[in-house]
């Protein structure tokens, strides 16, 4: 598959699907932009089989099969696409399989049973797999190898996926999911319980407690970048700028109704995003 063919087939599956990544992603050079389209649909992938509709044990065998790829990287498979081109990418750019793994072991957290108020350390680990994973593994396609890099993708990965869990409350308690850390909810009064802790007047002050981890987050992935080289990191610069403004308009709103999605318009994503990308690079 030609070089411009990979880009045009992954830079659709990523904009197809909505995602706040997709504008960072897309200011980036060629290859590296292809190879986080690359990382990208792994994800989509995997997120996809632990949040279907089949029996878990259907689930698990999926990410196993996964993992299995994962082990055999940098070596091709035959099958499924997503796994050709993250072969390809992982070959370019020494992404490192560990966190590859993580990603995959995240998501054996999902389809094992909804996870239905962790306890703060279980969380974190959680956001450390689903996302901080990502980050890091993301960070050889950028260029970035340093500590300094590593903590701002661990540190910004937590940030995200606290924001994600705090705008989809709604979409998750579908699933019979409630990701608020069992601290937080005991804290404020709300019962443990995806359709209670969503009804419960209380929720907003969970929610803030869970929002203030969040911005801290936010603040130690910023602190980290005085020690690494922030124009190689500014993809993930324009995804933080995206997110913190997501995050205070999900506390402006103040969760007073879970169930309407609050949400970033594509028409402020786009400036906002190649706003940070240029402040970025000077």
């Amino acid at each position: 598959m030609s070089l411009a063919l990979s880009e045009r087939l992954l830079c659709a599956e990523v904009r197809a699907a909505g995602s706040s990544f997709y504008w960072p992603m897309r200011l980036l050079p060629v290859r590296r932009r292809i190879g986080m389209f690359a990382l990208y649909a792994f994800c989509r992938a995997v997120d996809d089989i632990a949040d279907g509709s089949d029996p878990a044990p259907q689930r698990l065998a999926a990410l196993a099969e996964w993992q299995r790829i994962i082990d055999s990287l940098p070596a091709v498979p035959a099958a499924p696409p997503a796994a050709v081109t993250l072969a390809h990418a992982v070959a370019e750019f020494g992404i490192p399989r560990a966190e590859l793994s993580a990603v995959i072991e995240g998501m054996r957290m999902d389809a094992e049973a909804p996870m239905i108020a962790p306890p703060w350390a279980t969380l974190r680990h959680y956001c450390r797999c689903v996302a901080g994973a990502v980050g890091v593994a993301a960070l050889p396609v950028f260029g970035a190898s340093d500590a300094a890099a590593e903590r701002f993708a661990i540190a910004l990965g937590e940030a995200l996926q606290l924001t994600n869990i705090l705008r989809d409350l709604a979409e998750d308690a579908t699933l019979g999911r409630l990701y608020l850390p069992a601290e937080a909810l005991a804290a404020a009064g709300v019962p443990p319980s995806p359709r209670d802790a969503l009804a419960h007047p209380a929720l907003p002050e969970a929610c803030r407690a869970v929002a203030v981890v969040a911005r801290t987050r936010f603040a130690e992935a910023e602190a980290a970048l005085a020690h690494t080289d922030r124009r190689r990191l500014r993809a993930s610069l324009a995804m933080m700028a995206v997110y913190r403004h997501l995050l205070a308009r999900l506390e402006a709103a103040d969760w007073r109704s879970p169930h309407r999605r609050v949400g970033v318009s594509p028409l402020i994503k786009l400036p906002m995003a190649l706003l940070a990308f240029v402040r970025a690079r000077a």
